[in-house]
């Protein structure tokens, strides 16, 4: 079977632009959730969330692309530039597939659309709304960058990045494409406020994955993209290999549409097929990166599928949210994830959950409360859980020859 590795990645999220400064952070343990300025949130249970300071488009871009490309497109071209321009690629991008997770796509700018129409003011062009369809960072990636293989737009709620990367994996073993670049964007906007406001899911503060006294979560906005390639097609052309995709699986709860599946069981299947596929064993896994939204049901249900799939290893291995780090980037959390779990397994460090003061003691595994923490590391999971009931772990490994 065909071997798939990660050749290069960029990342643009609250925490700055570039892997670097993501990795800076999660070593520091340093939380991008502030008060958001994109929107006036009065009326809301919260003005905090991770918000990307300063959006730069990638330098080059065309009149055409700039004044169409909405703030979704905007962060899925930054990450997919570094991750092109840091792949070393020479020549054309022809057979390079696109998989790409996402959700409220141009939904910031549809917004802003209709309120202009609907108050009269001046400046409501159709354009701002052609941006709404999940597909469009996909088709904007593509064009810019001329990747002209297969194409595909995944939308699994939040775990649509993890999906997006388990599919370009599956190309690449099913011999579709030798190549794909693969991850996942998604922007802030008022929709998805209101949206977990109305669950009353939003906390007041900055999120507390795992603690007593967590709230709710803290939203985020960002992008990460990767290039998966053949392992012998990466040798051939002498690529920097990051790490290996080993696997993926996928569950479906089908018990509600926001609330997980009490007993964790499905999530502990899509950790257990990843483990199948994977071709590892529980006691092969060494971290975590976990769903962790710091909501009181996902984080109880989560430490239960952890326990169900991994027994009394489960106890025995660190397990993190950097989503109190990143805030929670829907469509592109799990691609986001993915990228803290490279970032740890090249620097060999276990990413802390900020803000876990007081553990909860239904919560009861090590999650790493604070601070990051040195840790041999050869091969990681990460989980990403979305509405429906839609569940995803994906299995990297530190590259071997």
């Amino acid at each position: 079977m065909r071997r798939v590795v990660v050749t290069a990645a960029g990342s643009i999220n609250a925490l700055g632009r570039g892997v670097a400064a993501f990795a800076a952070a999660l070593r520091e343990g340093r939380s991008g959730i502030g008060e958001i300025s994109l929107f006036d949130p009065t009326g809301y249970r919260t003005r905090y969330a991770a918000q990307v300071a300063e959006l730069e488009p990638p330098a080059g871009l065309s009149p055409a692309v700039l004044r169409r490309a909405s703030r979704s497109d905007l962060l899925a071209l930054v990450a997919a530039e570094e991750a092109l321009r840091s792949s070393g690629w020479q020549g054309e991008r022809d057979g390079i597939g696109l998989v790409l997770g996402g959700s409220t796509g141009g939904m910031l700018a549809s917004e802003e659309y209709c309120r202009r129409t609907t108050l009269g003011i001046a400046g409501a062009k159709p354009s701002m709304a052609l941006g709404t369809p999940v597909s469009t960072s996909g088709d904007f990636v593509a064009h810019v960058y001329g990747c002209h293989g297969p194409r595909l737009a995944i939308s699994t709620a939040c775990s649509s990045g993890g999906n997006a990367l388990g599919i370009a994996a599956d190309w690449i073993r099913q011999g579709k494409a030798q190549a794909v670049l693969s991850g996942g964007t998604d922007s802030l906007c008022r929709m998805t406020f209101s949206g977990f406001n109305s669950l009353q899911a939003l906390d007041p503060a900055p999120c507390r994955p795992f603690d007593r006294d967590r709230a709710g979560l803290s939203l985020g906005e960002g992008a990460a993209m990767f290039l998966l390639e053949d392992l012998d097609h990466a040798r051939a052309r002498g690529a920097r290999i990051q790490a290996e995709l080993l696997g993926y699986g996928v569950s479906a709860d089908a018990h509600h549409i926001t609330q997980p599946r009490p007993d964790g069981g499905s999530a502990a299947l899509a950790l257990a097929r990843a483990l199948a596929e994977s071709g590892v064993s529980r006691d092969d896994i060494d971290y975590v990166n976990a769903h962790g939204t710091a909501t009181p049901a996902n984080d109880a249900t989560e430490t239960r599928a952890l326990k169900h799939c991994l027994g009394a290893r489960a106890y025995r291995i660190p397990v993190s949210s950097t989503k109190s780090i990143t805030g929670h980037c829907l469509a592109a959390a799990g691609a986001i994830e993915a990228l803290a779990c490279i970032i740890a397994l090249r620097e060999q460090f276990v990413p802390p959950t900020v803000g876990l003061v007081h553990p909860d003691p239904e919560c009861d595994l090590d999650y790493v409360p604070g601070e990051a923490r040195p840790t041999a590391l050869r091969t990681v999971a990460s989980s990403s859980y979305g509405f429906g009931g839609n569940n995803t772990t994906i299995v990297l490994r530190r590259f071997e020859d």
